[in-house]
């Protein structure tokens, strides 16, 4: 079930971007709306996301984009593969229990392992820059794919929890998954070590 970690972030020399084997993570800019909107006005998208209104139009783009330039307790990246967007994803420390991951991309970037390598990164860059032991992260539970990304990741399953999705209108099943400084640093030097024989 873990695999290599040989694409785990290299840091670039900006702090705002993380770098991974074929991924480059970065903050969003105003030049990347036409592509998140694209991208993200995707019922299949929008009910697998808590935030993500369905349909995504243009004007969603630039208020998401706006507000992630603002100073807060959000951290957001644009996901590129070969300079071109194919998804979203960060890390919310806003809620008292603790900052959580979350992350979705564009359907026909799908299945190419893009999510895995990109959740990766945002938890190198997580631990690297924040303090807290441990992040969480949810995946609703008719949503395998999600789920294997996260446990691919060394997150643990700590249970269910109902959630409200906006794009359904209601609140839905979610597994809860968490994922400890201890256990990360651990999964890199296993794969480190591993690279080396």
């Amino acid at each position: 079930m873990l695999q290599d970690f040989s694409s785990t972030t290299l840091r670039e020399a900006r702090p705002d971007v993380v770098a991974t084997e074929r991924l480059t993570l970065r903050k969003p800019t105003l030049a990347d709306v036409k592509a998140i909107a694209r991208l993200a006005n995707d019922r299949r998208i929008a009910e697998n996301t808590r935030r993500l209104p369905y349909p995504y139009s243009h004007d969603d783009a630039v208020e998401f984009v706006r507000a992630t330039a603002e100073f807060g307790s959000e951290t957001v990246f644009l996901i590129e593969h070969d300079n071109t967007p194919v998804g979203m994803i960060g890390i919310d420390c806003s809620t008292p229990d603790g900052a959580e991951l979350g992350y979705w991309l564009g359907v026909e970037h799908w299945g190419k392992g893009f999510a895995t390598e990109a959740a990766r990164g945002a938890i190198d860059f997580f631990f690297e820059e924040f303090s807290e032991d441990h992040l969480y992260a949810g995946a609703r539970v008719t949503n395998p794919a999600s789920r294997n990304v996260l446990e691919k990741c060394g997150f643990q399953w700590s249970g269910v929890q109902l959630h409200r999705f906006y794009a359904l209108g209601s609140s839905t099943p979610v597994d809860c998954f968490r994922l400890s400084r201890g256990v990360w640093s651990s999964l890199k030097s296993w794969s480190s070590a591993r690279r080396v024989r």
